[in-house]
């Protein structure tokens, strides 16, 4: 372990993204911090994670396809030929299911609250999502669809889900404001 400015045993070497790591801390976004960027990340490393976020085969949507799987339902995924591309088509029924992430989406819970670095930026990008969720949304009911929002917030009670999942059959599922 190197001895440098901040104590022995902090185990400072260079990272593959120009920055340096310790053990201790992350010396990468200290170094950010002071120069005016909020992020933790190096610009190449923000990059690689905001290139992991997928839009398809989420864990929330692999949580309501297996429910609606035990429940009895068979579906589709992701129909290039519906507006929005919906995570999940029950064509028996003539319903579509989004699976909203609560942060990408802009939902009213503690996990959709807007970052508050880069604000104007995250602030645009949300609200063209929500307006694009909403043309989608009038596009798929024009044609005839009956639309199921489920927000990622509403996984932590899975025997409401359940409850809400099995209206679809009867033509009566309830879309709630607020899945929290």
């Amino acid at each position: 372990m190197a001895v440098n400015d901040w104590g022995s045993g902090c185990g400072l070497r260079a990272n593959r993204y120009g920055g340096s790591t310790c053990a201790l801390f992350n010396v990468t976004a200290l170094t950010s911090a002071r120069k005016g960027n909020m992020d933790s990340f190096s610009p190449e490393k923000r990059s690689e994670v905001m290139s992991r976020i997928r839009s398809k085969d989420t864990k929330p949507e692999f949580v309501v396809r297996r429910l609606l799987h035990r429940l009895g339902y068979r579906f589709r995924l992701h129909r290039r030929d519906l507006p929005g591309k919906p995570d999940i088509v029950l064509p028996k029924w003539n319903t579509v299911i989004f699976v909203h992430g609560c942060f990408w989406h802009g939902h009213d819970c503690p996990r959709g609250v807007t970052p508050t670095s880069n604000v104007a930026y995250w602030t645009e990008k949300l609200r063209k999502n929500r307006d694009r969720d909403s043309r989608e949304r009038a596009a798929l009911e024009a044609t005839g669809w009956r639309i199921l929002i489920i927000w990622e917030c509403e996984l932590k009670n899975l025997e409401a889900l359940a409850d809400k999942l099995q209206g679809i059959a009867n033509g009566n599922a309830r879309q709630t404001a607020n899945g929290c």
